[in-house]
């Protein structure tokens, strides 16, 4: 006996026919981060004269010299990221004297840092390069900070009495470090920016089609809109909390633990789960993992993975300032660094 599991585009509607119970399992543990490689992944700063959109010329004097000493002290991009969404909470990279009764403390500077708590002299913490670099040095010292959700890295480093506050600026700041390295900003996406496709009229699954894996498609499917976070767990993508949203591996890894299937967390882990798929995609079936380089990348260290949902259609997690989406299979056809099946079939 089969099953026989229908979705619209309106809404998610699971008719399902099951003999047996579904399979068991325990969720790996969540580890954080999207793919191995963006640990590493260190961009250049190709275009130093840039005028990101919507910064005053002081804004991109700033910002400049937040991305050069990222560069110059070997900073992932990732942390590049991190300090300018800081900066634009703290300062809107404006670096801040002191404004009398106004000023929080003795903060000053772009990222608002206290002499009183050992950040440095007043005229250190008003040179933007060394302000920069404090930030920078703060940053290497949280554990794992390349994997943490922006605001929580953010957090570590500032301490601030508004902890959330970071993560309204991290498209913004993407941005920013994008217009001076080309695009740049190594959080493993597929360079996708289109609104995603409908599941096409009558979508169905085959009636084959394993238990683990339709729970796992029904699951990543009701995700969709839902904003990327690189970091993100994924445990609750309709929170509005960052670090409960999704990056590409967390969807995929929460998506199977709905269906009982335990995943590691990150891209560079998932590529050796379950069993390799040979023949291209014209041998791929619901459920199955498909890999890319993305930014961040190779063919042979690919940073970002969808579940392939049938009907040549991906559902992902694309990457920052975009939400849980469906792509379709084309766009990837050509990129495809591997393929795992996670549930035999």
């Amino acid at each position: 006996m089969g099953r026989v599991v229908t979705w619209t585009a309106a809404g998610l509607v699971a008719l399902v026919v099951l003999i047996g119970a579904a399979a068991g399992g325990v969720v790996a543990a969540i580890f954080g981060g999207d793919s191995g490689t963006a640990l590493g992944c260190l961009a250049t700063m190709t275009n130093p004269g840039a005028a990101p959109a919507g910064l005053s010329a002081e804004q991109t004097r700033n910002a400049a010299v937040i991305v050069t000493v990222g560069q110059r002290m070997k900073i992932p991009a990732r942390g590049w990221v991190i300090a300018v969404a800081t900066a634009l909470q703290e300062s809107n990279l404006v670096n801040l004297g002191d404004l009398g009764p106004d000023n929080d403390h003795d903060s000053l500077g772009l990222f608002q840092q206290r002499p009183s708590m050992g950040w440095g002299t007043p005229a250190q913490i008003m040179n933007p390069d060394y302000a920069a670099g404090a930030f920078y040095t703060a940053l290497r010292k949280v554990p794992g900070w390349q994997t943490l959700p922006l605001t929580e890295a953010a957090q570590r480093v500032q301490r601030s009495a508004y902890p959330d506050a970071y993560a309204k600026h991290e498209t913004r700041a993407a941005a920013i470090v994008a217009a001076f390295t080309g695009g740049g900003v190594c959080d493993g996406g597929d360079g996708d920016n289109s609104a995603g496709v409908p599941l096409p009229p009558g979508y169905t699954l085959p009636a084959d089609t394993p238990a683990p894996v339709v729970a796992a498609i029904g699951w990543a499917l009701a995700q969709r809109g839902t904003p990327y976070t690189f970091g993100g767990d994924c445990t609750a993508p309709h929170s509005g909390v960052p670090a409960r949203q999704c990056d590409c591996s967390s969807l995929v890894q929460q998506a199977y633990r709905a269906g009982g299937v335990s995943l590691p967390r990150t891209t560079d882990r998932q590529v050796h789960a379950g069993m390799p798929v040979t023949g291209g995609t014209a041998s791929l079936r619901p459920g199955d993992l498909i890999f890319i380089p993305g930014s961040d990348g190779t063919m042979s260290d690919p940073g970002h993975v969808g579940l392939y949902i049938g009907s040549s259609l991906i559902v992902q997690a694309p990457h920052t300032g975009d939400v849980v989406k469906i792509s379709s299979l084309s766009g990837w056809a050509r990129q495809i660094a591997a393929i795992r099946r996670v549930v035999p079939t």
